[in-house]
């Protein structure tokens, strides 16, 4: 039992130190410093700029600069954000903490227009503000604990050894790791939208850029199997969310803010 105690007694030590809230309101454990983070994100971009080739379509990287421009602008707390195109044939984006972001050029075929990619570029940059690169290392870090104490308790049979499998469910990656990671990318959804209204992009692009994934994509995985939410979860959120961000997009559009990135 004392073993137990302990257990009981660092997680709430841990969680009264470390906790946080997300621009959604949703509490968080962020065990990392943003200043370490940013690093890891730092050190992280340049080894991406040395693995992947980057875009000399001048055309292309400016369209991109704009949009993205155009989304952190909006943002209370500024701060230099690095975009690059990069030559890759995958639709995906990414954003890093320190503000390092990337497109890459196969994503412009699947976000037909402006509006579109600004909803997948307010998508990543979504992930940045509500720290979620630092909630999946603290998670992984409070898993690699578990899984130690496991060791540990290897062997007999013991109430300790029970309550640390109760604590962690049928698995650690099913238990912990991936209903983070679905609720990560709903959060970033909700606040790229309204990032993307603020800027004067078209809200309503973001679900025709989920139509688009849905048919570029062809057959999906079953949804409780996979870290994101399926195409059709992700549209009826944002349809849902869309008394928010359109008054949004209107106040902006009223304001003169309507970026013509091409």
């Amino acid at each position: 039992m004392k073993a137990a105690k302990w257990i009981s007694a660092t997680v709430v030590t841990v969680a009264l130190v470390a906790c946080a809230t997300s621009p959604m309101g949703r509490r968080q454990l962020l065990l990392q410093p943003s200043a370490q983070m940013d690093q890891m994100g730092l050190t992280a971009y340049q080894q991406l700029k040395q693995q992947t080739p980057l875009s000399t379509n001048q055309k292309q990287i400016a369209y991109v600069t704009c949009i993205s421009n155009a989304l952190t602008a909006t943002l209370e707390k500024q701060q230099n954000w690095e975009i690059n195109l990069f030559e890759d044939p995958t639709a995906n984006a990414f954003a890093l903490p320190g503000g390092f972001m990337g497109v890459h050029t196969g994503l412009l075929n699947v976000a037909t227009n402006q509006h579109q990619l600004a909803a997948v570029v307010g998508h990543e940059i979504g992930h940045v503000l509500a720290q979620h690169s630092n909630e999946r290392v603290s998670i992984e870090m409070a898993t690699s604990t578990g899984m130690q104490l496991l060791q540990a308790l290897a062997g007999e049979q013991t109430a300790e050894k029970q309550m640390v499998f109760a604590a962690l469910g049928v698995g650690a990656q099913f238990g912990v790791s991936m209903p983070f990671s679905r609720k990560h990318e709903s959060e970033a959804d909700l606040i790229g939208l309204e990032m993307m209204a603020k800027a004067g992009f078209d809200p309503r692009q973001a679900v025709a850029l989920w139509e688009n994934m849905q048919a570029a994509g062809g057959k999906a995985p079953p949804e409780f199997l996979s870290t994101h939410p399926s195409g059709s979860t992700r549209i009826r959120e944002l349809n849902k969310h869309m008394a928010i961000a359109l008054p949004l997009y209107q106040q902006a559009v009223a304001s003169g803010r309507t970026p013509k990135c091409g």
